[in-house]
């Protein structure tokens, strides 16, 4: 396992490089994006905030997404992701958002996904969303294959735009 410097050093040395911000909203990924984008020396010179959303209640009080703003979309969908993304984008006015949700394991969801499903997305200058399914059910190793592939997406992001 990589450290979280090393998870979030490239897309803060981009973002930094290119003096735009990042705010980030995760899921099954627990908190490691976050924390691997403050764990990069002079962080506060690109990320902006970033929030855990494990729940009904943290998504409608932290994001303001209540039942209509939901309406035909169901969470660790790439729908959900890419809604989650804009919106912390535009409530921190960020250059860039990084949102992820899934199921991390050892069991899958209620909505009938695999442990080791996730669904990524970027918003900004230029927007992508991606599922991967890790086909494994060992939880830590899920959330630290989620950040990867998470900070990995923004940083195709970033050389795209």
């Amino acid at each position: 396992m990589q450290s979280l410097t090393a998870l979030g050093g490239a897309v803060g040395a981009l973002l930094k490089a290119r003096k735009e911000t990042l705010a980030a909203a995760e899921s099954s990924a627990g908190g490691l994006i976050n924390a691997s984008l403050v764990a990069v020396p002079g962080a506060s010179a690109f990320y902006l905030g970033g929030l855990i959303i494990y729940t009904h209640a943290g998504r409608e009080a932290l994001l303001g997404l209540g039942k209509e703003d939901m309406k035909g979309i169901r969470s660790a969908s790439e729908p959900f992701a890419q809604l989650m993304a804009r919106r912390i984008r535009a409530k921190l006015d960020a250059t860039w958002a990084l949102a992820e949700t899934g199921a991390s394991g050892p069991s899958g969801n209620r909505y009938g996904d695999a442990p080791g499903h996730a669904c990524i997305a970027v918003s900004g200058p230029f927007e992508a969303v991606v599922t991967l399914e890790t086909g494994s059910d060992a939880r830590e190793a899920n959330m630290w294959a989620f950040a990867q592939r998470a900070l990995d997406l923004l940083q195709d992001c970033l050389r795209k735009s």
